[in-house]
């Protein structure tokens, strides 16, 4: 057993912006991540940072945009808070190594996405995450408080009710986090850790799907962990598709930033036919939801396979100052932004619901945190307003550092022991051909079923397929050493019945869940929610 005051699972901006803070205040900090340490959500984050950093701009605008993209979801405190606290998160990052780009005068260069009404986007070129993680991993390095295990899986929390349901112990307290059981992916051991803080920022869920913009470590993981303790969940229909990642003839779908289309580019159907204009007022600015859904409703009419998306009116030299990464990426597949069109289609990018917290990270179990894209704070309501991602994911590891520290000046040690992870007979996998058989159907039936366009029929049949999965895997883990795969897909399986199960609870068109069974939004829009019931 290893024990720490707190573990982050997951290396983002959500878990290095945290662990970096509470190692400050002299506490041991361990961060668990499945992969290398700079494998995250954050690392391929191209577009930038919300903030309003300029003298044109100003933080009721920036409400105002995001409430708007939220269509009605949004809770207006949260949205409010998070904003505010956004300039000093900014400088924080300047103070980190973050070199945001500057335009030649020395102003910071500033860009627009669809959905915001100003120019408000701090970018370093088009790899901003990959500038944020690398600033905050050397940061992470000086820190003789922070234990990085990279390479380590988490398999699930430990906490009071889930022992006390099983019977392992009498009384279940308050409920609260124990600790987590990881897997040593290069040993196969599981190892039992101790902490009486967990942060959970393990991102998206991109993975559930057959086409995203995600890195293959986006599956649902701390989602996951956080339903099977018993912590609530909320609005996991909200799946955000962009609208315009490259189309290729393989899976990968590479994203094509927003930020092409703020500095102009324009959308064109088969035909090379400019269509936003038909779709919404905002043309080809308008939000994600609203773009993925004309895009959608273009190619079914006239059969195509992807749209085109024209910058060629911009210089060559521009393309490549502005977008060096975009332009190396479509010119490996033999397009020249400069000359040629480019074909795009939407992806699965961004999930806008998660495990429920509040603005100091605390989830409704004791002891667990969430932040970044595994939290639903209420920020991003029906749709997530482009770059605030970013922006949450600061202002939230800051409040939730608070938050761990002050929780643990007044902890008190249960004196509950944490038993060890026990294979009992289970056995080497034999037929690892099952998980991959089983991974490809789930990631092709939430493609089909659970997509841009819902019905209810199509969810009811989608919930069919992914009961026979979650059983064949549950008999399959239990029966089986667990290894990375094998736990992937118990994740995904997982998250994409929660999100099948939002979405049967949503019987209204709101934000990025649109159903053909009712086009028309209710007059008092709730939220959708699931809680497992530990005693069941």
């Amino acid at each position: 057993m290893r024990s720490f005051d707190v573990i982050i699972v997951g290396s983002g901006i959500a878990g290095l912006s945290f662990a970096l803070k509470v190692a400050q205040g002299g506490r041991s900090v361990a961060i668990i991540t499945k992969k290398n340490r700079a494998e995250s959500n954050t690392n391929y984050a191209q577009g930038g940072i919300a903030s309003v950093t300029s003298q044109t701009d100003d933080i009721e605008l920036h409400v105002k945009d995001t409430l708007t993209a939220g269509d009605g979801l949004c809770d207006e405190d949260v949205v409010r808070e998070i904003i505010r606290s956004g300039p000093e998160r900014i400088e924080e990052l300047r103070q980190a190594g973050v070199d945001f780009t500057n335009l030649d005068d020395g102003r910071v260069s500033l860009h627009r996405e669809g959905g915001h009404s100003k120019r408000r986007i701090l970018h370093v070129k088009d790899l901003t995450g990959a500038a944020i993680e690398g600033a905050l991993l050397d940061g992470v390095a000086r820190s003789k408080n922070i234990t990085v295990l990279e390479h380590h899986f988490a398999i699930d929390l430990i906490t009071r009710e889930k022992l006390a349901a099983r019977g392992k112990i009498a009384d279940a307290g308050d409920g609260e986090v124990l600790g987590l059981y990881v897997l040593d992916v290069y040993s196969g051991e599981v190892i039992t850790f101790r902490a009486p803080v967990i942060m959970l920022a393990t991102g998206g869920v991109g993975q559930v799907y057959q086409y995203t913009t995600n890195p293959d470590i986006a599956t649902g993981d701390g989602i996951a962990m956080a339903y099977r303790a018993g912590a609530e969940i909320r609005n996991m229909e909200f799946i955000q598709f962009h609208p315009t990642a490259l189309y290729t003839a393989t899976n990968d779908r590479f994203l094509i930033s927003e930020v092409v289309r703020g500095e102009g580019a324009i959308l064109r159907n088969s035909r090379k036919q400019a269509f936003m204009p038909k779709y919404d007022e905002r043309k080809d600015l308008a939000p994600r939801d609203i773009v993925a859904r004309a895009i959608d409703s273009e190619m079914k009419r006239l059969g195509a396979e992807h749209v085109w998306l024209d910058i060629t009116h911009r210089s060559e030299a521009e393309l490549r100052e502005r977008f060096p990464n975009i332009y190396e990426a479509c010119m490996k597949t033999g397009i020249n932004m400069a000359t040629d069109f480019m074909p795009v289609v939407p992806a699965c990018h961004y999930l806008c619901g998660g495990v429920v917290t509040n603005l100091k990270a605390e989830t409704d179990i004791p002891g667990l945190l969430a932040c970044g894209e595994v939290a639903c704070t209420g920020l991003h309501g029906a749709n997530r307003l482009a770059s605030n991602s970013l922006l949450e994911a600061c202002v939230l590891a800051d409040t939730g550092a608070q938050t761990a520290l002050n929780y643990l000046s007044k902890y008190k040690p249960a004196p509950v022991q944490l038993a060890d992870w026990v294979d009992g007979d289970s056995r080497d996998p034999d037929e690892r051909v099952v998980i991959y058989h089983n991974w490809d159907e789930l990631k092709r039936t939430m493609w089909d079923y659970v997509g841009i366009v819902r019905t209810k029929k199509r969810l009811q049949r989608a919930r069919s397929r992914i009961l026979n999965l979650s059983n064949e895997i549950t008999e399959y883990y239990w029966n089986f050493k667990v290894e990375p795969k094998l736990l992937e897909l118990r994740n995904l399986i997982k998250v994409a019945e929660l999100i099948i199960g939002c979405a049967l609870q949503r019987e209204e068109s709101r934000g990025l869940h649109y159903t053909l069974d009712h086009q028309e939004k209710d007059a008092k829009p709730s939220d959708s929610s699931m809680r497992r019931n530990l005693r069941e």
